[in-house]
């Protein structure tokens, strides 16, 4: 413990969010003077007169930007312009209103999803450049990587403290499980657990389940930003996973124990895996602010099924 956080004011954009929640937890317990958790109904960041006022009005230590429009694979695909514009107007929006408001330090989240479609595995922070992202994660990705890009020249030009973290696939309580808008692992225990009830003999499920994914479970990922947000200030992007790597088809199996279901999987090839691997290199967050994941797949797995099965209604309605 140290006083890094005492009397800080400390602005967390999607605060009520799935990680914004888990990171507002970290706060807390390290003793943040302030914590500020605008919502998006009195506050929209893709508005630049409301994040001016957002940031006029609180007069933020301190900013974690977390909020985000984010969706699954389908909802991807329906919805790319908004991906890409929504997101791109908010990292923007709030990178320019903490520089204008001398906000003394700003933390920005990317996502794995700027990565090529085929870097080298495990991804290290330099290929984030290497090439065009999987093409149904594009524009969220490239949005996202338009803020590595603005944080850096803002720091270059004007001196702002900003940092950029690169979380890989998050999951745990608190995660989406509406299906417009839910990534691999809530999608399957909502799948598996609704088959259960039904009685259903098979799930179907996209793909050939031979894409990879590493997993990240959301409080480390929330440990992991908060030490960063006190610990860390250089300008060089910094991934934070799990240094694990699990084949999509492995994923299922695990999911199906959790869940009891013991029913036949139906794999439909004419659906899109998505970006083929997916496992980031953890060494530079380790090096540079001590990051390392704790909690066990298993046990964090357990987790988000116990909490989905006691809070049902609050995890299918969010919608977006």
């Amino acid at each position: 413990m140290t006083d890094f956080w005492t009397d800080r004011r400390v602005l967390v954009t999607g605060g009520s969010g799935f990680v914004g929640r888990a990171v507002v937890a970290q706060l807390e317990a390290a003793g943040a003077g302030a914590i500020i958790v605008p919502r998006s109904a009195e506050s929209d960041l893709t508005d630049r007169g409301a994040t001016a006022e957002l940031f006029a009005t609180t007069r933020p230590d301190l900013v974690i930007h977390l909020a985000a429009k984010v969706g699954g694979i389908g909802y991807n695909q329906v919805h790319p312009a908004e991906l890409y514009i929504d997101n791109l107007l908010m990292g923007t929006y709030v990178l320019e209103e903490a520089r204008a408001h001398d906000v003394a330090k700003t933390v920005m989240i990317g996502t794995v999803c700027s990565y090529p479609k085929e870097p080298p595995v495990p991804f290290r922070e330099e290929s984030l450049w290497g090439g065009y992202p999987e093409e149904t994660n594009a524009p969220y990705g490239i949005a996202k990587l338009a803020q590595l890009v603005h944080a850096q020249t803002a720091r270059e030009q004007y001196g702002q403290d900003v940092i950029y973290l690169v979380p890989t696939n998050l999951y745990g309580p608190g995660d989406k499980f509406h299906p417009a808008v839910s990534h691999v692992l809530p999608a399957l225990v909502k799948k598996c657990v609704d088959a259960v009830e039904a009685g259903a003999d098979h799930i179907e499920l996209w793909g050939t389940g031979s894409a990879s994914r590493e997993f990240l479970y959301v409080d480390d990922a929330a440990r992991g930003i908060v030490l960063a947000a006190e610990h860390y200030d250089d300008g060089d992007p910094v991934n934070l996973g799990s240094d694990q790597e699990m084949p999509i088809v492995e994923l299922v199996g695990h999911v199906a124990e959790a869940t009891g279901f013991t029913g036949e999987l139906r794999w439909d090839p004419s659906k899109p895996d998505g970006q083929p691997r997916r496992r980031a290199d953890n060494s530079r967050a380790r090096e540079r602010f001590g990051f390392v994941a704790s909690t066990d797949f298993a046990d964090g797995l357990k987790a988000t099924v116990e909490w989905f099965l006691a809070n049902r209604a609050e995890a299918e309605e969010r919608d977006r």
